[in-house]
């Protein structure tokens, strides 16, 4: 049987992401018409978390539900995977129980040895390198409220992290261009990231200049699950990151704010940012729940016609 992973966000081509925003907004419209869609009726989708989570476990575990099926919670804390037990053996046995399997971890490499090893479509909830879901929501939140992202620019202020990461490789994708400023030392991995060049991206080392005339403006939490202990050095590190009233004035009148939360007011975004009239924080995370409904539907059922 043919069946296709998610694990990075260049898995998919243009055609595909295409697609499954046309899916979304559909599945979305039925949702707020609380019209019943249960195309995965009797499918399971195993949630696998090593980190923790509020968004991810939340729109996994109620987009199945929405669409019929049933999600199952597994931490690895309580599993024989927190016990030392092999990643292929686990996605051996696993995916013979679940149509479907999404993963939260730390290295990239274990979800890909995970689903080397499994029968069914694997998901990449997050990951140190990547985190594609939350990518495609913000795409398709951008789409729902300015049109097309082609040709524009996004403006990255923080941390070289999974979130950029996984921006750089949707630019190349949707043809758009990214603004990347980082502090010294947490510079962009362009191999780690496997752009195939330079086009879609700048590099600056003050953040005021790269969000100048940017049309979308995203950071991220100064320090990721996983590097608590350079917490100190980091709020040091990125001080003069913080988006704040006068850097978003820097950018188009008409420029979104994005971050994947949580967020910490007064750090890499102020307050009056993130509550502020441009942020569409609220309206990523809620499509969260559709785009991976859309993406759920489609790995499991491929493309159909229904409602598009």
């Amino acid at each position: 049987m043919q069946f296709k992973h998610f694990l990075k966000f260049n898995d998919f081509c243009r055609d595909e992401y295409e697609y499954l925003f046309e899916r979304a907004r559909w599945i979305k419209k039925e949702f707020k018409q609380y019209r019943q869609y249960w195309p995965l009726n009797d499918r399971t989708l195993a949630m696998i978390f090593d980190k923790n989570s509020t968004r991810t476990r939340l729109s996994f575990e109620a987009g199945m539900h929405q669409l019929g099926g049933a999600a199952i919670y597994l931490s690895t804390r309580d599993t024989q995977l927190g016990r030392g037990e092999p990643v292929e053996d686990a996605a051996r046995v696993i995916s013979r129980m679940v149509d479907l399997i999404m993963i939260r971890t730390y290295q990239h490499d274990t979800i890909k040895r995970f689903a080397e090893n499994s029968r069914v479509p694997v998901i990449n909830g997050l990951t140190d390198e990547y985190h594609p879901c939350q990518i495609m929501s913000d795409i398709f939140t951008y789409i729902e409220c300015r049109g097309s992202i082609e040709e524009k620019t996004v403006a990255w202020i923080g941390d070289s992290n999974n979130m950029c990461n996984t921006w750089l490789q949707a630019a190349e994708i949707f043809n758009f261009q990214v603004h990347v400023s980082t502090p010294p030392g947490y510079d962009i991995n362009p191999e780690r990231i496997g752009l195939n060049g330079t086009a879609h991206y700048e590099i600056y080392t003050n953040p005021r200049e790269a969000v100048k005339s940017a049309d979308l403006v995203t950071t991220d939490v100064w320090t990721s699950m996983g590097f608590e202990e350079e917490m100190e050095q980091r709020k040091n590190d990125f001080a003069a990151f913080c988006v704040n009233k006068e850097m978003m004035s820097l950018a188009k009148s008409d420029a979104l704010f994005m971050h994947c939360l949580p967020a910490h007011r007064g750090e890499e975004v102020s307050a009056e940012v993130l509550d502020g009239p441009q942020s569409v924080v609220w309206d990523e995370a809620e499509n969260r729940l559709h785009t991976q409904k859309a993406l759920m539907e489609y790995l499991l059922l491929g493309k159909i016609n229904t409602g598009i």
